[in-house]
């Protein structure tokens, strides 16, 4: 069985850092040793939630992603990524933020060792936006990669056409191109694919349930508590 958990990230400090520590060894793998959403700063801040999935005894993580909020003192990785490239991300941000406020999903990684286990991208990005309606946002940006770009129009982002070019940019390298998202609808995910956002809508009202994930390789039991955890009431083995 996996788990999969919502908390604070400046309340696990050691749980951050078992999250840091995969997604670089990812990120390497793919011959990437640069990208904003790695930096580490989040984790004294906060406005960060971060989403895992773990082992039983959550001594292993086996992927996860993170929930950026802006307002803090931290900017949204899409803006320190993008803004020698097009500066007007600030305004875009500042005005979303203004307007019921905004974040961002990212640093999705998972772990080779449970590809085909029916648990990749797409569990997280169901995750995120069902834990949306937990926090103060009306819109949700992304910034993604091509492997992950169809997840995320199938759960409900568009393409912000309004930057870039037409919302596209070459990062974190020259021959990698990653693409600019904004969920207008957190609360309803009218855009998202039927499939999906029945699914979101169930972990939403449903926010602590057992799922048997089907994948090419088999299935996988996911046990989901996505209440935001506190330190004070959390399972999770804190580092005190």
């Amino acid at each position: 069985m996996l788990k999969v958990r919502v908390f604070k990230a400046i309340e696990y400090p050691e749980e951050c850092l078992q999250y840091i520590a995969g997604h670089r060894k990812v990120l390497e793998a793919y011959g990437v040793t640069k990208v904003t959403s790695a930096n580490v700063d989040w984790m004294y801040e906060p406005y960060t939630y971060i989403i895992t999935v773990s082992n039983d005894d959550y001594t292993k993580t086996y992927g996860g992603c993170r929930i950026q909020l802006a307002g803090g003192s931290v900017p949204l990785p899409i803006e320190s990524a993008i803004n020698s490239m097009d500066p007007r991300i600030y305004d875009i941000v500042k005005e979303l933020a203004a307007g019921g406020g905004t974040g961002e999903f990212c640093g999705l990684w998972n772990s080779r060792e449970v590809a085909g286990w029916g648990i990749g991208s797409i569990v997280l990005f169901r995750v995120v936006n069902a834990v949306l309606n937990q926090l103060p946002v009306t819109t949700f940006l992304g910034f993604c990669a091509q492997t992950t770009f169809r997840n995320s129009i199938r759960t409900g982002y568009q393409i912000m056409t309004n930057i870039g070019n037409q919302g596209t940019f070459y990062y974190p390298k020259e021959d990698l191109i990653a693409t600019a998202l904004i969920l207008n609808d957190p609360g309803e995910l009218k855009n998202a694919h039927p499939e999906d956002r029945e699914r979101m809508m169930s972990l939403r009202n449903n926010p602590v349930q057992t799922i048997v994930e089907k994948g090419p390789k088999g299935e996988m039991q996911v046990d989901y508590d996505l209440r935001i955890m506190s330190a004070a009431t959390s399972d999770l083995p804190l580092s005190r």
